[in-house]
């Protein structure tokens, strides 16, 4: 049994920290909202924290899982932040940080040497999967710093993930997880107005999808997210709003290292425009409605 702690209990940090109670751990919880870490203390275990600072004093290794750079930034250098309550952890063994967000890599590095100024080993570590893959303890983990820290909080991080991959120095899992993300969205939009486009034809949409899935244009991402589609069912396992985040995170970085994203450029004005007509909330394939909305025609199984 480890003594971790666990950062942000949303939809995926939530199912994350119940997966490393169940294994069996000591896990410190710390929530923005503090009734989710009381839920999740009366019905998992685990303990309630007041401040990041907190658990950092308590823990060996800490994970997060927030929204964004600047939270992240808060929680791990802020005045009650990890870096305050790591450096204050007495005789106790040197403190771990492995934030699981999807982030800025240049916040990321810079948040590794503010913390390596503090003897505190930190990894840049998102993760992929979404809402499931959170509960089930299936995600895949993009991994970024030093390989020898990976290798010490690998067992912790395998309770949460199936797939572990390294992927070099400070900033590098970032770097995957935003391509990824890249990959992920332009698909989306073209599947979006691929089955506009055949529906409002007079194709049943059930039938294109099954020639899509039998063609070269088959997607694992399409096959999961049509059938929500169909029966209109647009509940959050990863949101519009969050997705909007990430493709200014790719063009951010697209910028820094003077990369054109012509799609990607696009795609994120569609997001915007979903966020706009009040569908930020909701999971990525409702971003079908604009479209939807603009043809007057609705894909439905």
């Amino acid at each position: 049994m480890a003594k971790l702690g666990f950062l942000g209990l949303g939809l995926m940090g939530g199912p994350m920290a119940r997966n490393l109670l169940k294994a069996g751990h000591d896990v410190a919880l710390w929530s923005n909202t503090r009734e989710k870490a009381e839920r999740i203390a009366a019905e998992a275990g685990g303990t309630v924290c007041a401040t990041p600072a907190e658990v950092a004093r308590q823990c060996d290794c800490v994970f997060i899982c927030v929204g964004d750079s600047a939270m992240s930034e808060n929680v791990i250098l802020g005045p009650e932040g990890l870096k305050s309550g790591g450096q204050k952890r007495g005789g106790k063994a040197r403190l771990t940080i492995v934030d699981a967000s999807t982030v800025s890599p240049s916040s990321s590095r810079r948040v590794h040497e503010e913390l390596a100024k503090a003897g505190i080993d930190f990894l840049g570590a998102p993760c992929t999967g979404s809402t499931p893959g959170a509960i089930n303890g299936t995600l895949t983990f993009m991994v970024g710093g030093d390989e020898r820290v990976f290798e010490r909080v690998r067992p912790w991080m395998e309770v949460m993930g199936k797939k572990l991959y390294f992927c070099g120095g400070p900033g590098m899992g970032l770097h995957a997880k935003l391509t990824q993300n890249l990959v992920l969205s332009n698909l989306l939009q073209a599947f979006n107005e691929g089955i506009v486009l055949s529906t409002r034809a007079g194709v049943d949409p059930v039938l294109m999808l099954d020639i899509l899935s039998n063609s070269a244009a088959k997607s694992g991402l399409i096959d999961y997210k049509a059938p929500f589609i169909f029966r209109r069912d647009f509940e959050a396992n990863f949101s519009v709003k969050w997705m909007h985040k990430d493709i200014g995170l790719m063009l951010e970085s697209a910028q820094e290292l003077n990369v054109p994203l012509f799609l990607t450029a696009l795609t994120r004005q569609l997001f915007q425009t979903a966020i706009t007509r009040g569908h930020g909330e909701e999971d990525i394939c409702s971003t079908i409605k604009v479209l939807e909305e603009l043809t007057g025609t609705e894909v439905k199984g």
